[in-house]
């Protein structure tokens, strides 16, 4: 485990390092940002390489497994509602949980300064996060074509980028961008390769993937909504 440990921290230490290089190289040329502001950036570059360590490992040696584990499990229940229930829970917990989605539902409180209240947009977006993730697995268990529920998303999108307020169709793009983040990827595929590996027929590399994209385009969709409502 130690080794592991080790590991895994040059790892997250080698993917922050581009960041911390070209920032320490702003700070030598270009800003000259004080010196208790570098400081803290240095800590906080420290924190974020010890942060990645420990998440990637809890990802890959608890939820990887048990995202699996569920989805193999839920069709000896026989039951679609039962599936389609289950992958909505998970879709939207994992949104709810993830970070950049946070960040973003923080964000928007800010600079709306209140306008637009962000524990709202963090529950529509998981909303929409949910409802996509739970059709995509109705999705794979009735052998549904991927590209047909995908084209009829991108043209509920686009109808709606015509009808939602203009403030609102920016912040559902990026609200779709957010999604596929270190939490709710790992968690969503995992299910659905779970789901996919005790169904007969089925591919889990044809239908782990492309889960992401779909249930991205939930969360554009619920955003803009939410702002035809709100208008």
């Amino acid at each position: 485990m130690l080794s592991e440990l080790k590991q895994r921290l040059w790892h997250a230490f080698k993917t922050v390092a581009p960041l911390f290089g070209l920032i320490c190289l702003l700070q030598i040329t270009l800003v000259h940002a004080p010196a208790d502001l570098f400081l803290q950036f240095v800590v906080g570059a420290a924190l974020v390489a010890v942060g990645m360590m420990l998440l990637f490992m809890g990802i890959e040696l608890g939820i990887l497994p048990m995202g699996r584990f569920i989805g193999a499990a839920l069709p000896r229940r026989g039951s679609i509602v039962l599936i389609a229930a289950v992958a909505f829970a998970v879709g939207f917990a994992t949104t709810v949980a993830e970070p950049d989605v946070l960040v973003l539902a923080s964000q928007v409180e800010r600079m709306s300064r209140g306008g637009i209240n962000g524990t709202l947009v963090l529950y529509v977006i998981a909303v929409g996060v949910g409802v996509c993730v739970a059709l995509a697995m109705a999705r794979i268990v009735y052998g549904v074509s991927l590209h047909l529920l995908l084209g009829a998303a991108f043209a509920a999108v686009l109808v709606l980028s015509f009808f939602a307020p203009p403030e609102f169709v920016p912040l559902a793009y990026d609200a779709g961008s957010v999604t596929t983040g270190v939490l709710t990827a790992p968690v969503v595929i995992a299910l659905a390769v779970g789901l996919s590996s005790v169904l007969a027929g089925r591919s889990a590399a044809a239908d782990g993937f492309g889960l992401l994209g779909f249930a991205s385009i939930g969360a554009i969709i619920a955003v803009m909504i939410m702002g035809m409502v709100l208008r």
